[in-house]
Parts: C-alpha cells; sequence; structure tokens
C-alpha cells in the first residue's frame, strides 16, 4: 500500500464519517431510538453533506453509495454507539479531533469537486461548506432540534468556511492537495482553539428604528413643519429669557437686602 496523499485524505475522509457516525448514534442514544434510529442517525450524521453536494453537482451516485467504505464505516459506528456508551474525556476529545480533521477535508473535497465541475468561486464555497456541515444539519433537523450551526455554540461552519477558501485558492493556483492539506490543518487548529476558547460568533445588535421617521413630507406640510420647529425654538429661547430675568431679579434683591442690614 503506498501512502501517498490521496491515500491519506481518504483515511481522514472515513475517519470523518465514523466520528460523526458516532456522533449520530449518541444523539439516537440521548433520544432513545433503536437500532434502526441509531443506523439512521449515524448515516446522516456521517454520509449526508456528501450525497446532497453530489445530488446537486449531478455527478452520477454519490460517493457513498459507490464506494463500500462510507457506508460500511457509517454502519460500523451505528453498531458502536449502540452497545457502548462512548463517555469520558478520551473518548471526547477522541471524537472532537476526528470531527475537526473531518470538517477540513469534506470542506476542501466539496470545494475542490465543485469548482472542477466548472463552478464559479461562490457556488464552490457554499458546496464546500454543504459538503462539512449538510449531515450535523439533516440530524439535527431529523431529532425535533435548531441545528447547531445556527448559532448558540462555539464555531464550525464558519471554520469550514475558511478551510474552503484555502482549498479553492490552492486549487486554482494548481495545487489541490495542498490545498486539502492546508484545509485540514487549519480547521482541525482552529476547531480545537474554538472549543477551548469558547469562540463563538456575535449575537444579533438590537438597534431600532422605531424613532426614524423615513416618510417624506408634502410641501405644505414640510413647510407646517418648520413654522413648528421655529416656534417652538422661539418658545424656549423665551423661556430662557424669562429664567435669566428672574435670576437677575432674585440676585437685585438680595443685594438691596444685603444693603439695608449694612444700614442697620
Amino acid at each position: 500500500m503506498t501512502w501517498d496523499a490521496e491515500t491519506i485524505f481518504r483515511i481522514v475522509d472515513v475517519i470523518g464519517v465514523v466520528a460523526n457516525g458516532l456522533l449520530g448514534g449518541a444523539v439516537a442514544r440521548s433520544k432513545r431510538f433503536d437500532i434502526v434510529g441509531f443506523a439512521t442517525l449515524a448515516i446522516i450524521s456521517g454520509l449526508g453533506g456528501g450525497m446532497i453536494r453530489d445530488v446537486l453537482l449531478d455527478s452520477g451516485y454519490p460517493v457513498a453509495l459507490v464506494d463500500p467504505a462510507y457506508l460500511s464505516g457509517a454502519l460500523i459506528a451505528a453498531v458502536i454507539a449502540y452497545f457502548i456508551h462512548l463517555e469520558g474525556r478520551f473518548a471526547r476529545r477522541a471524537l472532537a479531533l476526528a470531527d475537526v480533521l473531518a470538517l477540513g477535508c469534506w470542506s476542501a473535497t466539496g470545494t475542490i469537486k465543485a469548482a472542477a465541475h466548472g463552478l464559479e468561486i461562490i457556488p464552490s464555497l457554499m458546496l464546500g461548506v454543504i459538503t462539512a456541515v449538510g449531515g450535523g444539519m439533516l440530524r439535527d433537523v431529523l431529532v425535533g432540534k435548531v441545528p447547531a450551526i445556527f448559532g448558540g455554540n462555539t464555531l464550525y461552519a464558519s471554520i469550514g468556511f475558511l478551510g474552503s477558501v484555502e482549498a479553492l485558492i490552492l486549487y486554482h493556483v494548481g495545487h489541490p492537495q495542498a490545498g486539502m492539506a492546508a484545509s485540514i490543518i487549519t480547521c482541525a487548529v482552529l476547531g480545537l482553539l474554538a472549543r477551548k476558547l469558547g469562540w463563538m460568533l456575535p449575537e444579533p445588535v438590537d438597534f431600532r428604528f422605531t424613532d426614524i421617521r423615513l416618510r417624506p413630507l408634502s410641501p405644505k406640510r414640510s413647510v407646517q413643519s418648520l413654522r413648528d420647529r421655529l416656534a417652538r425654538r422661539d418658545a424656549r429661547d423665551r423661556e430662557r429669557e424669562r429664567d435669566r430675568t428672574r435670576v437677575e431679579d432674585d440676585e437685585d434683591d438680595e443685594g438691596d437686602e444685603r444693603d439695608d442690614e449694612d444700614l442697620r
């Protein structure tokens, strides 16, 4: 067996399928599903994104249905998750590492495959991200959850997007394998740091336009509005003048009282 770059990338790819299959199995265990539920969620989690990509590209049968390693890996993950409750620090760290490695691999694979089919930059990047996160989205929807990538969790899809950008740039300069490697390394490093340090995208800004009026005024209403503003300004000026006169009168009264006291 020759350990060339393509073989290494395929191994990472299959490891990602198994890891995401185990994550799907963990969701099935939390919902107390039977073995059918475990298998379904494992397949969807591990293979869903790539199958969506292949269907959108209309490039023949999805790779998951042609290469037996992928479907077998997902089903093996389902069986493991069904019989073994994967918990503990070591299991979580191993799954997290395999997950972020697969994130980079799938982002690059989807992007490069889309670019090879002649798609432009934005569609290629979109298919790269869909390949990486589509399975997890489908899994969450199937169990009635809001997809985790929609917010409230550490960075994931954003990191996959960065990996897709790297892969696309290096693909267009003639180094697709370097793009794959760069995407895997970047997503692995940033993904682990995001989980450790809690990096998240900011929440929506609460800015309101309720006090801003954008409705145009007719000429007559514009003149009337100007008159009203001028009248209010004159009223404020008169009020300030009265206050100033009142203060001066009070000071004069106090001065007269001091003079009277001095005369006494």
